[in-house]
């Protein structure tokens, strides 16, 4: 779908600077409508609502500047697509909504049927009980055209995007001769106990347990900046006619999205009018949600990333806590370092295993201070982007450990992440299959998320597995980053608790590879001492 805007009025006409006004604040517009008028003998009208927008120069003009989608057989749609406009409190801001019912593809709105219309201000919209403006429809002699009701909410500065994705399981049976066809429906709550639709996911055919596509969404389309407001889920299936079953619906939170996915984001579907009729009623099936954020920019103080001149971000004292300590145990003290989750120039392309020097045929770098200078120049040139897949490190560093053959090295692997990961089963199996090769993995988590998932990874309580084969070694080392913070502002000294804790289970990883091989140290080479000088051992 494509997005709209409007026209700004500095474009058009006489443009005067000394009367130029500044945006008090952006709201978005939200549009309902309630008993429209059936135009079709054998369906229900498909409504399409024109919104125009009054722009006052020397004459009146309409200036159209967004449609919504098509929604199919409904006389009371609640439209999904929103509208961004500029709110200025000291000037009147007429807008127009136009609806009709669309019977073709056509663009020219006279091959379709109209269905009303209504006129307000911006001011009444915004001024109304809770943003929240009801009007009757007009247009059309003689007709009741049925009500259109505006919503409007100013917009917070949350600028964050978040990718997501639902599997459901067991849904209820709706269909008489075959398999529900489920859909979503998101909503987030409005003060007045009312909720506004967000997005609307697709219809998965015959399926009682679906998987939907991820989709992209802004986080303040799901909450506008309060990851404590409640978002409602409701489950459909559907129908031709567009008389969508009610499945059931669950409640969350962004701040319990944002766990990602874990045990904690499991829903049960309940089903309101089923559960108070039947005594034995559990639920009308389960959702299980991955979660996949977006960062922020670098460049914003809200960000893990960001480029702080005065001190180092999470990212860096992790990198540099750890890197320090393990490089004393590399000959050369050159390591290759991968970036995951961002989008590369110059053409924009999603990786997840890309050289943060910006040389894919040698991605190493000349000792933890090279690592520290790449990560750096590779914020500047790079866009980071979700979702967030470990698996192609991993396997990266497996592929080495692999080719060698002589058992004279041992790969020691360094996530650090936000905990949230998109490709956990992928993960298990890389894990799984990394635990029989030279190398031990530590994963450390910056930010305040919860790391469920990376508990899981960590295998400490259980062992991980992927289909049925256990890993066979423990391998995976997670810590927590905020677990090490000193509050005095000590950061040498939360690099030495965070080093001393990732490192702890690597000697017996170590020991434990060699042992289960038979492989035995090498000879110590004879000392060397110099003519005329003999050992003298004190005892």
């Amino acid at each position: 779908m494509s997005s709209c805007g409007f026209l700004n009025m500095a474009t058009i006409g006489d443009f005067d600077p000394l009367s130029a006004t500044i945006p008090a604040t952006k709201v978005e517009i939200t549009v309902s409508c309630r008993n429209l008028l059936d135009m079709d003998t054998f369906s229900k009208s498909d409504p399409k609502r024109k919104c125009l927008y009054k722009l006052k120069l020397f004459i009146f003009l309409f200036f159209q500047f967004g449609r919504t989608e098509v929604i199919d057989n409904t006389l009371n749609p609640d439209f999904v697509r929103k509208f961004i406009l500029d709110y200025f409190f000291e000037e009147r801001q007429n807008l127009k909504f136009d609806l009709y019912d669309v019977d073709s593809k056509s663009s020219n709105l006279s091959k379709h049927d109209f269905l009303g219309q209504a006129f307000c201000t911006l001011g009444e919209v915004v001024g109304s009980l809770c943003g929240r403006m009801e009007k009757p429809l007009g247009g059309i002699p003689g007709k009741k055209c049925g009500t259109i009701i505006v919503k409007a909410e100013e917009l917070s500065n949350c600028r964050e995007s978040v990718m997501m994705q639902f599997c459901a399981n067991k849904l209820d049976k709706k269909d008489f001769f075959g398999k529900s066809d489920p859909f979503l429906v998101f909503y987030r709550s409005n003060e007045d106990g009312t909720f506004t639709i967000c997005h609307k996911t697709e219809v998965v055919k015959v399926n009682l347990n679906p998987v939907w596509q991820a989709f992209k969404i802004p986080v303040r389309a799901l909450c506008n900046g309060d990851f404590d407001r409640t978002i409602k889920v409701e489950v459909y299936d559907w129908d031709r006619d567009g008389g969508h079953d009610f499945i059931g619906e669950f409640s969350t939170s962004y701040r319990e999205l944002s766990r990602g996915q874990s045990q904690f984001n499991v829903y049960e579907v309940i089903n309101p009018k089923k559960k108070a009729k039947k005594k034995k009623y559990l639920n009308s099936g389960t959702y299980t949600f991955s979660f996949i954020r977006f960062p922020g920019n670098p460049s914003q103080p809200t960000s893990l990333h960001y480029m702080n001149p005065y001190q180092l971000n999470a990212y860096a004292i992790a990198l540099k806590a750890v890197g320090e300590i393990i490089q004393d145990y590399d000959s050369d003290k050159m390591f290759p370092a991968l970036g995951f989750g961002a989008k590369l120039p110059p053409d924009g392309r999603i990786s997840h295993e890309f050289a943060l020097n910006g040389n894919p045929k040698n991605p190493y770098c000349n000792g933890i201070d090279g690592v520290m200078e790449a990560y750096y120049q590779s914020l500047k040139s790079v866009q980071l982007y979700g979702p967030t897949n470990f698996s192609p490190v991993i396997n990266h560093v497996a592929r080495y450990a692999a080719s060698i053959k002589d058992e004279s090295q041992y790969f020691i692997l360094l996530i650090i992440t936000d905990g949230v990961i998109s490709d956990m089963a992928q993960t298990k199996e890389s894990i799984v299959n990394a635990a029989c090769l030279p190398m031990s993995i530590i994963i450390v988590g910056v930010g305040p998320a919860e790391f469920d998932a990376m508990i899981e990874l960590d295998g400490d309580a259980v062992r991980i597995s992927s289909r049925g084969r256990y890993a066979e070694r423990d391998i995976v080392q997670f810590v927590p980053f905020r677990d090490y913070i000193d509050h005095t502002g000590n950061h040498i000294l939360s690099m030495a608790r965070l080093a001393k804790d990732v490192l702890a289970e690597i000697p017996d990883q170590f020991l434990s590879y060699m042992r289960t091989r038979g492989i035995n140290p090498s000879p110590a080479p004879p000392l060397c001492t110099p003519p005329g000088h003999p050992l003298q051992t004190q005892i």
